[in-house]
């Protein structure tokens, strides 16, 4: 096994843990569902961990991306005869026109200020009845609301933003949502049948067709027309670990909390003995230091 990729905070490695890491494969997880049997490339693949998830399941999957460290980290790390990786630039892919069945492409958009000229691009090396997957995140909630500052984003993107841009170049296009909750959530952006939640708030208990939050990623399927969007029928897919380390980490943290809060109640009971037992002295002391003549 070669040695892990260093963690800059510019990409992925899937040797982070917990929400870091059920986030971004739960992106690879839920378009692996999707890209069964067909020609995939995994634009910005970074480590490469997605497009060997992809592999598992597409007819073949090219990886690319512009660091030539992720690259050749990647070929050595991941192997597979349907699976290859290439140095290369997302704004200039070297490929022909409509070469693939399928784009994926998660945590890209945000990385880059060419919106436009990627799309434009995407729509390209794509064939006409072929879809596109990527994500961004929500700078409403992202940046706006979670107060997040990635110095890797020079361009993030509000929902209205990301839709416009979007229809310009797919006219056809869905959205899913995408936040941490005690698992990774993606969900619908439309209502779709088939899902109830329950969400208790003041006391009272509302149902809902899909988690009543605001969603952290958002994740676009896109093509040409209707009749070339994939069908999903997904209004909402779950992930986590078979450790729940998530879950594990929020128990450790609370019983560590709960054990730092009963040993401060102790020191505080301590201190209020000290104090006590120092005011009760003190008299005594003041008529002592009298006698002496002392000030």
């Amino acid at each position: 096994m070669p040695e892990p990729l260093e963690f800059t905070g510019e990409r992925f490695t899937p040797e982070c843990v917990r929400e870091i890491r059920y986030e971004h494969f739960h992106r690879y997880a839920f378009a692996r569902q999707r890209v069964a049997g067909r020609n995939v490339l995994d634009a910005a693949c970074g480590e490469g961990y997605g497009s060997a998830l992809l592999a598992a399941a597409a007819q073949s999957v090219v990886g690319v991306d512009q660091s030539e460290s992720a690259i050749a980290h990647a070929r050595d790390r991941y192997h597979a005869s349907n699976l290859q990786f290439m140095v290369a630039n997302c704004l200039e892919l070297p490929f022909e026109n409509g070469e693939f069945d399928c784009i994926v492409s998660f945590e890209t958009l945000e990385h880059l200020e060419q919106h436009e000229e990627l799309l434009t691009e995407f729509r390209r090396v794509l064939r006409p009845d072929g879809f596109l997957l990527l994500s961004s995140p929500d700078k409403a909630v992202y940046s706006d609301q979670l107060k997040t500052a990635n110095e890797f984003h020079p361009r993030e993107l509000y929902r209205g933003e990301l839709e416009s841009l979007l229809a310009a170049h797919f006219p056809a296009f869905r959205l899913w949502g995408q936040k941490l909750l005690f698992q990774s959530a993606i969900w619908a952006l439309e209502e779709m049948p088939g899902v109830s939640l329950q969400q208790e708030n003041g006391g009272k208990v509302e149902e809902f067709s899909a988690p009543n939050h605001n969603p952290v990623y958002f994740i676009a399927v896109c093509a040409a027309d209707e009749d070339s969007l994939p069908d999903f029928n997904c209004g909402l897919s779950l992930f986590d670990d078979a450790a729940e380390s998530v879950y594990a980490h929020y128990y450790h943290e609370i019983r560590k909390n709960m054990a730092a809060g009963a040993l401060l109640a102790e020191k505080e009971r301590e201190l209020a003995e000290l104090k006590s037992a120092g005011s009760k002295r003190r008299p005594v002391a003041a008529w002592w230091n009298r006698l002496l003549g002392r000030p």
